[in-house]
């Protein structure tokens, strides 16, 4: 039995991407470069199950990423439970359960195709998180 842990695990060492010569991180996908590049120069704050939205025009998807809210110097990113799910050619149908003008962790958000206008998923939030821009300090 002993023996039988100590070949798995040298396989599992074998195979290793560091050990084979490939770079350890993956690629970003076209989605995650769009996300980062929205991000750059700010920072995270503490996440919130709900933020104040003004209308659902600046709500976006980002493809198989997050769902991102822009409102003035803050961007949330909502990253959700299965951003792979997430297609920017859907539109988003958001039924809100308490303030009108907050969007939660607990709302319903389904999708539908654009081209054919057919339901296509259930998006499910998880908390928004904040992003900043980063002050720059004056010397």
């Amino acid at each position: 039995m002993k023996a039988l842990i100590t070949a798995i695990a040298a396989l599992g060492f074998a195979a290793s991407p560091a050990l084979a010569g490939e770079d350890a991180e993956p690629e970003m996908s076209k989605g995650e470069q769009k996300l980062a590049k929205i991000l750059e120069g700010r920072v995270a704050g503490e996440p919130e199950s709900c933020i104040t939205t003004f209308g659902s025009g600046n709500l976006r998807i980002i493809d198989k990423t997050a769902l991102v809210y822009e409102r003035g110097k803050t961007v949330w990113v909502n990253y959700t439970r299965n951003p792979k799910s997430l297609d920017d050619d859907d539109y988003m149908v958001i039924r809100k359960y308490g303030s009108g003008s907050q969007l939660c962790r607990l709302d319903n958000v389904t999708t539908r195709d654009r081209g054919g206008n057919f339901f296509s998923g259930v998006i499910f939030l998880e908390d928004f998180v904040p992003y900043r821009k980063v002050e720059e300090a004056e010397g």
